[in-house]
């Protein structure tokens, strides 16, 4: 049976690795350490059904890569994962309907993949 793809984009490693191998009997996890490769990887992988990444990373931003993906692919259900409540982020996310939830870190193993499965759901 072929796992749900899921991309997850954020500039720490330890991160990314960790989500991988948390959920790597769950769902197909593809990781990026930077807008800019998450979006290549989208781009040759166009069966990604959610995205999610980290808000805090350098040259782009995780709301600003959710931005990019939106314009191409407005199909694509988008998550930020982040370690920091950011109020007017959270608010701009939801209100242009670029993003379906907003986590925080750390994260709970159970509740994050009820979260992934109900994005797979939409």
């Amino acid at each position: 049976m072929e796992l749900p793809r899921i991309l997850y984009i954020d500039d720490e490693v330890i991160n990314l690795e960790l989500l991988q191998l948390t959920f790597m009997n769950d769902f197909e996890v593809l990781i990026a350490d930077s807008a800019e490769k998450g979006l290549n990887l989208l781009a040759s992988n166009p069966d990604i059904h959610v995205l999610i990444s980290d808000l805090k990373m350098p040259v782009m931003n995780g709301l600003d890569f959710i931005k990019v993906v939106k314009e191409n692919h407005p199909e694509k259900v988008c998550m930020l994962l982040t370690g920091f409540m950011e109020s007017d982020v959270m608010l701009e996310g939801f209100n242009k309907e670029l993003i379906f939830r907003y986590l925080m870190k750390p994260w709970n193993k159970d509740e994050l993949k009820e979260t992934i499965l109900e994005a797979l759901r939409r």
